[in-house]
């Protein structure tokens, strides 16, 4: 009976759990057990993680570490538990997110329910025009660096599930295995990639950041989407004073601010016209700067808005240039259409919500590549550029939704 066991978790929990995990699909951790291989037996692999959790028995394995690169230079780590650690952390989490989801400032944007990066850049966005300077703050590897005892004196402020805070501590204390095997001991941080570390981050926030803000700093409204953060001040003095009491907030809670990239930023515009050396800023994805732009009435106006950033134009560009179309000589243009539409279509719906024509320069240049692969593709067209645009042209005109960005 599963009431004979040191802690009550349901078998109906476990089996919710790996479906939601499942769902996010993800890649194998350091045991090298995917889904296809987990799901051959997969009755007795759920039946044995629910057995060792309810009885106390279970330890996660190590994390797998996994070095990304980062978009302006250098790498970070993420790090990929097994799928049996996954499920776990998500049967915790179920439990955990409704008891911690109710605390959370409005304004922390970042893994939540019914939240989004989309919407912390509205928000963003509307304060600009009300508030003359930001606080554009870039806090070094936040989940590196979260300290594990202010972090469990948080959750066991709340979590009363005995095996949840049990669970939680061997989670945050599993080593993580590189590549070539070692085995690299965690004394702080909660590795990106696991399932319970992005509500344990916003926990560990709401105490360090949010709830200070909102106790101290009300007047100083903010969107925090995980470490990405932004916080709105009327003027410059106000914003140097605030900057230098959140480091030291910040510092408190074990937490750094890195030194070169927080700065303090002037939202200039046809109203605020003032030199200042930081006007422009980026936030999940976008820039904030001032940009000339027709009002209602057709006359250019310079307004302070959100506009695709330059990085992420590159990242587009280097997703699409990475398929190497041009050599999919044997593909015909709708097959072509099928490997380019799913990453244009994410890519434009995320950035098509403010300032759409900033996003010609990097549509142009998928463009190209298509004209590229008619090139290569037919040999009446080789070197003749203007004969393949010309095609391009006419299929357009016969299929104008054939791929995603020619529908604008």
């Amino acid at each position: 009976m599963e009431n004979s066991k040191p802690y009550e978790i349901s078998k109906q929990a476990v089996w919710i759990a790996y479906k939601k995990v499942k769902a996010n699909k993800g890649s194998a951790g350091v045991d090298g057990i995917d889904f296809e291989k987990y799901e051959e037996n997969l009755k007795d692999n759920l039946y044995k993680l629910w057995n060792r959790m309810s009885s106390g028995s279970y330890f996660p394995k190590a994390v797998k570490a996994v070095e990304i690169p980062k978009k302006n230079g250098g790498t970070r780590r993420l790090g990929i538990p097994t799928i049996d650690d996954r499920i776990a952390q998500m049967t915790a989490k179920q439990l955990v997110e409704p008891i911690l989801e109710p605390l959370f400032h409005e304004d922390s944007y970042g893994y939540r329910p019914n939240k989004s990066a989309i919407d912390a850049v509205v928000t963003a966005r509307k304060r600009c025009w009300k508030y003359d300077y930001v606080i554009d703050l870039d806090i070094k590897g936040m989940f590196d660096n979260i300290e594990h005892e202010l972090l469990m004196k948080a959750v066991r402020k709340h979590v009363k599930e005995q095996w949840i805070l049990l669970y939680i501590e061997r989670w945050l204390k599993a080593p993580f295995q590189t590549e070539t095997g070692e085995i690299v001991p965690r004394t702080a941080g909660t590795p990106q990639g696991g399932v319970i570390s992005p509500i344990l981050a916003n926990l560990f926030m709401h105490y360090a950041f949010d709830l200070w803000m909102t106790r101290n700093r009300r007047s100083n409204p903010f969107e925090r989407y995980a470490d990405d953060t932004v916080v709105h001040c009327r003027t410059e003095q106000e914003a140097k004073q605030l900057l230098a009491d959140i480091d030291a907030r910040l510092k408190d809670c074990k937490l750094e601010l890195h030194p070169t990239k927080t700065k303090i930023v002037y939202c200039q515009d046809k109203d605020r016209q003032k030199e200042y050396p930081n006007i422009e800023f980026d936030f999940l994805g976008y820039t904030f700067r001032k940009v000339w732009i027709k009002d209602r009435l057709g006359r250019l106006q310079m307004n302070f808005i959100a506009s695709v950033s330059k990085k992420a134009e590159q990242t587009l560009k280097d997703k699409v240039k990475a398929l190497e179309i041009h050599k999919r000589t044997g593909s015909k243009i709708d097959m072509i259409a099928e490997v380019l539409n799913p990453i244009l279509r994410g890519w434009m719906n995320y950035f098509s919500k403010f300032n759409r024509s900033a996003m010609k320069r990097a549509l142009d240049c998928v463009q190209r590549r298509l004209i590229k692969w008619a090139m290569c593709k037919y040999k009446n067209f080789r070197g003749h550029r203007r004969r393949a645009e010309e095609w391009l042209c006419q299929v357009r005109k016969r299929e104008p939704n054939m791929f995603a960005h020619w529908a604008l």
